[in-house]
């Protein structure tokens, strides 16, 4: 089985972007116009940091703000973890799977890329991962 580059997986997929301006409440539309579960927030070209569905859910409604006012910057989760685009799709579901998060920026010479998550993955991937993980941990009595 071909081993899956990062680069091949976010080429042709434009990566769904906002500035640290955008309030809540238009990030939501874009992300949900673009059926993405995160998007990549941005400070010029720069990556500031990613906002998820879980931080609209958590920092935002269970916060009791305003969508409508609240700013992306203020409750997007800053200075994300990333990954090179030439690094292996199994290596970013280590990633995710050590950090207990399902979204990867793909940056390459600081410009975001694209976002990779757990649900690009195919069977052969998950499948490929668990033999890893197994692997990798110590054995348990």
């Amino acid at each position: 089985m071909p081993i899956r580059s990062l680069r091949s997986i976010v080429a042709g997929q434009p990566p769904a972007t906002a500035a640290t301006s955008a309030t809540v409440y238009e990030a939501a539309l874009l992300m949900k116009e673009r059926g993405k579960g995160a998007l990549l927030v941005l400070d010029g070209s720069k990556l500031a940091g990613i906002f998820t569905e879980r931080d609209a859910l958590f920092r935002v409604v269970a916060a009791g703000r305003d969508p409508t006012t609240t700013r992306v910057g203020e409750v997007m989760t800053p200075q994300p973890q990333s990954i090179h685009p030439d690094e292996p799709f199994v290596h970013a579901l280590r990633v995710m799977h050590r950090g207990g998060f399902r979204h990867l920026p793909v940056v390459e010479d600081g410009r975001p890329l694209g976002i990779v998550s757990s649900r690009d993955a195919l069977d052969s991937d998950l499948y490929d991962l668990r033999m890893d993980l197994e692997l990798r941990e110590p054995e348990r009595e």
